[in-house]
């Protein structure tokens, strides 16, 4: 069972909407709650130990980012997942990021480069399974990363365009952790990818930067759409 969601106090005021939304979109990014799985009131008042309200209110936030979907018949539902849907969230997400950076690397500061350097040692020094010979997820890993590519293109000079290129990370992120068991299996040298990436855009080669870039993500869709029970098994529920 999920635990109680901490109230937060915004202006004065404790809100429990907020932080419930908060632990539901950590539940569908991580998977916890599965592409296509109905998401009753009642079962999610009983799950977070909240009333109906602020559960409806989480909802419909979380339909605004993408990660629910209200059907007909059906209610609520975690969105679904799709070859042709990761395929449009890679290429959106090579498009913003290749010009996000850009611009972080054309603005580059000492500032930037120090934060960006140790970003890159954080999650150098942190393994992504907690284990050699299998795949467990390792919980601290996932912050590390995000921080890093979070910080790559931090010096863009534009807050929306983070915050897009954020939504598309969180796309990314949940078929990611859905197949990170294959990915794993690959054996590939994600920390090699991430040192190149960080090396060429501290040294101002944009150009080369960003092919590194858009090729780091690519290269995961790419292992996560040679899983085809991936979505045969999500497709299959999501149509029940």
């Amino acid at each position: 069972m999920a635990r109680k969601p901490s109230l937060i106090t915004v202006n004065g005021v404790a809100t429990r909407a907020t932080s419930l939304y908060d632990q539901l979109r950590i539940d569908i990014l991580s998977g916890q709650l599965e592409p296509g799985s109905k998401l009753t009131i009642d079962t999610l008042t009983e799950r977070y130990s909240t009333s109906a309200t602020p559960v409806r209110e989480a909802l419909n936030r979380l339909i605004s980012d993408n990660l629910v979907e209200k059907r007909e018949l059906r209610g609520f539902v975690v969105a679904g997942i799709s070859a042709q849907d990761l395929e449009e969230i890679t290429k959106t997400r090579c498009w913003l990021e290749e010009r996000a950076l850009r611009e972080s690397i054309a603005a580059r500061s000492t500032v930037w480069e120090e934060e960006l350097v140790l970003a890159h040692h954080r999650l150098s020094k942190t393994p992504r399974s907690l284990a050699d010979d299998h795949f467990e997820d390792n919980p601290d890993w996932e912050p590390l990363h995000r921080a890093f590519h979070r910080t790559l293109i931090s010096g863009c000079g534009s807050r929306w365009l983070v915050s897009f290129c954020e939504l598309l990370a969180d796309q990314h992120h949940r078929y990611r952790t859905l197949s990170a068991p294959r990915a794993f299996s690959t054996k590939r040298d994600v920390k090699s990818e991430h040192t190149l990436l960080m090396e060429e855009a501290i040294a101002g080669n944009a150009d080369r930067a960003v092919e590194l870039l858009c090729a780091h993500i690519r290269r995961t869709a790419d292992i996560i759409k040679g899983d085809p029970e991936l979505f045969s098994e999500h497709e299959q529920a999501d149509s029940e």
